[in-house]
This record gives structure tokens, sequence and C-alpha cells, in this order.
């Protein structure tokens, strides 16, 4: 048994224009949603993205980017040109002038990178390489049992899983660790297969805790939880 990963959810000032910049870079459709806006891919990504209004400050790197991959350098700089027009701008993060990426923030300040092309890491994924992630090696090892993808990166605390029906690898780079502060930007929302109670059960077992201070689920029946690292994230019946 394990759990499903639906969504990658992203907190926004305004959720509609995020999602028509996302839809715009990426190509996907904008599709209705019980709280906000969502886009539904177009590959093999195998989640949708959620924008939920939110109200809160953006005060630190995000915990996770995405990284896109380019197919030459040609199509890099096409990907930047277009994440320009729509509204998106250059981003410094000590990546430094010999930087091969590029890196940007959409138009709240959310980081991703535009990879350069033949990166071999990245080389059997599409269009969105990674989800690129600020964490432990211990997380990594909780969420690949927590979804059952497999481990394709083990070096040196640094974790890497992949779908075993494709799209894009989750990765963790291990220490030093960016310092949490309030509630993350971006989290996920997993789908229990079978029965909520058990599914939530087993992901305390591998490390994960509730986090709704005893309040119990919300309305529709979802369960806030974190993981080994503290990170939210939501598991739905």
């Amino acid at each position: 048994m394990a759990a499903q990963l639906v969504a990658l959810c992203v907190d926004a000032h305004d959720p509609l224009k995020l999602a028509r910049f996302w839809g715009g870079v990426l190509g996907w459709q904008q599709a209705d949603d019980r709280d906000g806006f969502a886009l539904i891919p177009d590959d093999d990504t195998g989640f949708r993205l959620r924008f939920l209004p939110s109200e809160a400050e953006k005060d630190r790197q995000n915990q996770m980017h995405f990284d896109l991959t380019s197919a030459s350098p040609e199509t890099q700089q096409r990907t930047v040109a277009r994440a320009l027009e729509l509204g998106g701008r250059h981003h410094d993060v000590g990546q430094g002038p010999d930087a091969t990426h590029v890196v940007l923030a959409d138009p709240e300040g959310n980081e991703f990178c535009v990879i350069a092309a033949g990166n071999k890491f990245l080389a059997e994924c599409g269009f969105v390489g990674a989800l690129a992630s600020d964490g432990s090696q211990q997380v990594g090892y909780f969420w690949s049992r927590a979804l059952d993808w497999p481990l394709v990166w083990d070096q040196d605390e640094e974790t890497a899983i992949r779908s075993p029906h494709g799209g894009p690898k989750i990765t963790w780079g291990g220490p030093p660790f960016t310092p949490k502060t309030g509630r993350n930007r971006l989290r996920f929302d997993l789908a229990a297969d079978g029965d909520l109670d058990t599914e939530l059960d087993r992901l305390v077992r591998l490390g994960a805790a509730r986090a709704d201070s005893g309040s119990g689920p919300g309305p529709q029946g979802e369960v806030e939880m974190a993981d080994p690292d503290g990170n939210e994230f939501t598991v739905w019946p």
C-alpha cells in the first residue's frame, strides 16, 4: 500500500495570475479546483499544480523548486524568454556568473531553474525534470517509502526518487539546510490508497507526524501532516 501524489500546492496572493503564468510556461491547461485554480499536466508528470489563496508573505527561499530541462541551448533560451514575457524575472541565489543553468522567479518570487542542455542526471526526464528540494537523506527515504517510488540516487547524503511510471525526479540536496520559518509555500497533496486511518498510521510509522494539533480532519476529511523534516503535506480520503 502507498499514498498517491496527486498535487503540488502553491500558496499565492493571486492564484489565477500564478496559474496563468505556469500554464504558459509549462503548456498545461487550467482546470476547476475546489479551493483555487489548478493545472493539469499534458505529459507524464503525474500530479497537478494547485494554486491556493494565501496572504502569507514569502520570507525565505522555497524548500522546493522546479528544474526545467532543455533539449538544446536554443530551447533553454526560448524557455527563459517565454518565462520573462509572462511576468517572470531573473533571480540571484548565489549561482555565480559561470553557472550553466538560469535561475528565475515567477511573479510571486517562487524560484525555478532552467537547466542547460546535456544534463545527464535529468536525461530521461521530460520538460519538468525535477522537483529539487532542500532536505535530509532521511526525508528522501521517507518519501520513497511513503509513495513506493524507488530511490534513483543516494550518495553523499543526497537522495532522489522517481515514479515507476516516469515523470520528474524529486530530489533532496542534503546539508546544509535553509532554516524553516513558518509554513512552506509549496506542499504535497496525497490521496490515501484505501482506508484513511490505516494510511495515516502507516505514514506515522514511517516518520511523519500529524500536524492538526488534535483538531481532527478538515471539512472534506483531509488531514494535515508533516514529514520527518517538518515539511507540511495533506492526506485526502
